[in-house]
């Protein structure tokens, strides 16, 4: 009787990291990359950046203000559905629902910003991001949904 085989694994794809840290540069509205987001990690579907906690993202509580939370969320929701991709496509933002759960300190250095890709439809895609502090503490959690262009 023949064995059976078990398939191999399909091998992970590579993403290009210096390709994704371009779209910061070329595709992100110019006040986008003053948060100086950079490209930490990436495979399809899931990118991580690292968010500075610059003092001009740090509102008079001391601590990193949410629209820097949000824009930096949305901007690394777009590497992952473009990591999923490909590539970059045309895409809107649709929805983008966050919920802050504790504060980055205005001195912390930096937090992460970690995309996953949840479903990747013909004309949407949904996701979630989870913002963490220095560390790694769950600071905001973000849904989203794009409509694909």
């Amino acid at each position: 009787m023949p064995h059976a085989t078990t398939p191999a694994a399909p091998a992970e794809t590579t993403v290009d990291l210096a390709a994704l840290q371009a779209l910061l540069t070329d595709m992100v509205a110019p006040w986008v990359t003053e948060l100086n987001l950079r490209v930490i990690e990436a495979r399809p579907g899931k990118v991580v950046l690292a968010l500075p906690v610059a003092p001009r993202h740090v509102h008079g509580g001391g601590v990193l203000c949410g629209q820097s939370m949000m824009a930096a969320a949305d901007t690394a929701m777009v590497l992952a559905i473009s990591s999923q991709l490909g590539g970059f496509k045309p895409m809107t933002t649709v929805q983008l629902q966050t919920s802050f759960l504790r504060p980055i300190a205005g001195d912390s250095g930096e937090a992460r910003v970690i995309a996953r890709v949840l479903r990747l439809g013909k004309s949407l895609a949904f996701g979630e991001i989870e913002v963490q502090d220095a560390a790694g503490r769950l600071a905001a959690h973000a849904t989203t949904t794009y409509a694909l262009l």
